[in-house]
């Protein structure tokens, strides 16, 4: 083997790897019904210890982050939003109507949570009476399952404050 198809093997290889930590960010696109049924076993059940009790979330007009970072404390900046946002692209799209392996982001500000037409959400989603304001997107984006305890978004949180707030920007711009 020489050294150029060394060098091209290494790259496919860095490209194979990239993707697959990308799209284990993601929930892998199981559907609302498989992830929210809890499988059952009837002859191990009686035996299993008692489950935990559910997280509590912050309720929907509660935006404190856990940090105790406030939206209103950030300039956020759309042009520098559109590159974080490249970690969610796999997942999200901006466009109208454009759903992924998550719903399609187009309008989010302003938007009930659980309400883009053709994508299935988990009925912790759909009932988690938020409306996606800059300050609750800012929350959520710190740690989604904090916010919203049962979403099937498997993405640990944007933990830079900056960050968050420059995703929001670009999401809030015109696209």
């Amino acid at each position: 083997m020489n050294f150029g198809s060394m060098k091209r093997t290494g790259w496919l290889s860095l490209g194979v790897a990239t993707t697959a930590l990308t799209l284990a960010a993601c929930s892998g696109g199981e559907s609302e019904e498989k992830a929210a049924a809890p499988a059952t076993n009837t002859a191990t059940t009686a035996a299993a210890p008692a489950a935990a009790p559910a997280a509590t979330a912050p309720a929907p007009d509660d935006t404190t982050t856990v940090t105790g970072a406030t939206f209103a404390s950030f300039t956020g900046d759309a042009a520098s939003g559109k590159t974080v946002f490249l970690q969610c692209q796999t997942c999200h799209a901006v466009e109208a109507g454009v759903n992924k392996i998550g719903p399609s982001l187009a309008g989010i500000v302003g938007r009930a949570a659980g309400t883009v037409a053709g994508y299935n959400y988990t009925p912790a989603n759909k009932n988690s009476g938020i409306t996606w304001t800059p300050e609750k997107l800012f929350q959520y984006l710190e740690n989604p399952q904090r916010v919203v305890p049962g979403t099937k978004m498997a993405f640990a949180g944007i933990p830079d404050e900056q960050k968050r707030a420059d995703v929001i920007a670009y999401l809030a711009a015109p696209q």
